[in-house]
């Protein structure tokens, strides 16, 4: 049955005249190929201080506050010294077991799920099957148990995801001149294999490019970031010949904000390494949350922002300065976003509502045109910008859309020759099923006006809309979308749609599926 949004439409439709709608003439068996993403484009992180337990990123409306016993329990990690302590919250180690995360992670998947992040530079894999520390070892913050990353494996193994991660390098992985000693990695590489889990692909650590902020020694420069990799690459290379090297793993270039203090550039990392990595990752965010923007760490981003072109279009233009370091350093090879949200410092309160979605799947539609092959979300469940809600893994709107998106684009991603508007912004892949089939993605960012496009032919819509932009949940054609108590997704279904003109309401989100494109690039 069709109600509420469907009849909002035709009400709407009826009030408009001719003369104020900009038809956009979409040719969907006509759009050419113009590049591939990999299957499991759309990604997720864990932070590996959710899975080892400790403080995190508090979400904005938490006021809880922490108890005594997690404040018996609370590691001292905390890799963004300066901050008032009162930003981060201490968490238990993430249950993956729960029957609802699992479910929710099989609906964004096929999926990689990056276990990494800051607190991943400095925590000590406890290579054993005793009772875990209670205090981690000299040079190390964290603890990561045996049962903890067999846990990680089992929770990938579940939900159809592939294990990318990064290693420790703090001073406790170093000898007294230094030099990083692969004993920590090598442990923590053939525990995982001796449980028959797998790491599809790397980074050896964590934005290195920060590396004195996350653990490295003072004085830390390319240099000796040259000669940590030059000691592990034999060791990946032994113990995990099909696993992909990423790098460099650089965040805050590309001129959306000052380069950060005390840091390496990444071009300075590729020169110093040569052709060490197999493809080229880097970590995006367009902002920082008003956490860290308080001690004047950079700029945010205000929610009467976040639907302007250029909001949307930083991340062109970090792209932009990271495929000229891959032209330029390793030429041919593909390039993963390995960790991405609205904003650093756990996003702000906005990005669990409506208003980044626009970015959100934006991002997604952009970095696709490019050619960029994985975008790996920060974070599944934790902070505000978790496509989970961190208790109650509630989904948010971002993970509405990512599932929308893999039901509806496939890999090979067309040119949709189509003269967008300011506030009109069209994306057009092969659909995920169908031979010869087209989707398109059209976001319309207008606060009061619809769009239209003018199609050739038949097919089915997906359109998410919202209350307001602050809303926490979303309406798809109509009904407001809810996750089952177990995380099972319900049913999602398209409305059908004729030849002709299709009309796309102000602040909303549309996914057109096309099974009769003809388009001979989608066979």
């Amino acid at each position: 049955m069709c109600r509420g949004l469907c009849i909002a439409i035709l009400a709407l439709a009826g009030q408009i005249s001719a003369q104020q709608l900009r038809p956009v003439t979409i040719n969907p068996g006509g759009m050419p190929k113009v590049g591939a993403v990999d299957s499991r484009f759309v990604s997720y992180n864990i932070e590996m201080v959710e899975v080892t337990g400790g403080r995190f990123w508090k979400p904005y409306a938490d006021d809880t506050g922490t108890d005594e016993a997690a404040k018996a329990a609370m590691p001292n990690s905390n890799p963004n010294a300066g901050l008032d302590p009162s930003v981060f919250q201490y968490r238990p180690p993430i249950d993956l077991t729960n029957v609802r995360l699992r479910n929710l992670a099989k609906g964004v998947g096929p999926a990689y799920v990056r276990v990494s992040g800051a607190w991943a530079n400095r925590t000590y894999f406890q290579d054993d099957d005793n009772p875990p520390l209670k205090q981690p070892p000299a040079g190390f913050d964290d603890v990561l148990t045996r049962s903890e990353w067999k846990g990680v494996i089992e929770f990938a193994r579940a939900v159809g995801a592939q294990i990318v991660s990064s290693f420790a390098i703090s001073s406790g992985t170093r000898d007294a001149n230094g030099v990083w000693m692969p004993t920590q990695a090598e442990a923590f590489v053939r525990y995982t294999k001796a449980v028959g889990g797998q790491i599809a692909a790397a980074e050896f650590m964590n934005e290195p490019n920060l590396a004195t902020r996350q653990g490295a020694p003072a004085g830390y420069d390319a240099a000796a970031f040259a000669r940590d990799i030059k000691v592990f690459s034999p060791l990946f290379r032994r113990e995990l010949p099909g696993t992909l090297l990423l790098g460099p793993g650089g965040v805050g270039e590309g001129g959306t904000g000052a380069r950060p203090a005390n840091s390496i550039g990444s071009e300075d990392i590729l020169k110093a390494t040569g052709s060490i990595f197999d493809l080229l990752s880097y970590h995006f965010y367009g902002a920082l949350s008003r956490r860290c923007t308080a001690v004047g760490r950079g700029r945010g981003v205000t929610l009467d922002q976040v639907l302007s072109p250029e909001w949307l279009d930083r991340t062109n233009q970090v792209e932009a300065f990271y495929a000229a370091l891959r032209d330029t350093y390793l030429p041919s090879k593909p390039i993963w976003v390995t960790e991405t949200a609205e904003a650093a410092c756990g996003g702000d309160k906005f990005a669990g509502q409506f208003a980044d979605t626009f970015r959100f799947l934006n991002q997604f539609g952009t970095l696709a045109r490019k050619s960029v092959k994985v975008v790996m979300h920060n974070t599944l469940a934790a902070s505000d910008y978790g496509l989970l809600d961190e208790k109650t893994f509630e989904p948010r709107p971002n993970y509405w859309a990512a599932v929308l998106w893999n039901r509806a684009m496939g890999t090979t991603v067309l040119d949709p020759r189509a003269e967008s508007e300011s506030t009109l912004r069209i994306y057009a892949h092969c659909m995920k099923q169908g031979l010869g089939g087209v989707a398109v993605l059209a976001l319309n960012t207008d606060e009061k006006e619809e769009h239209t496009l003018d199609l050739s032919v038949s097919g089915e819509r997906l359109t998410l809309t919202a209350p307001a932009l602050t809303s926490t949940s979303v309406i798809l054609n109509g009904r407001e979308l809810k996750a089952k108590a177990d995380g099972s997704l319900p049913a999602i279904q398209g409305l059908p749609f004729k030849p002709g003109t299709v009309r796309l309401p102000p602040h909303s989100i549309t996914f057109l599926t096309m099974r009769s494109a003809g388009n001979n690039n989608c066979r």
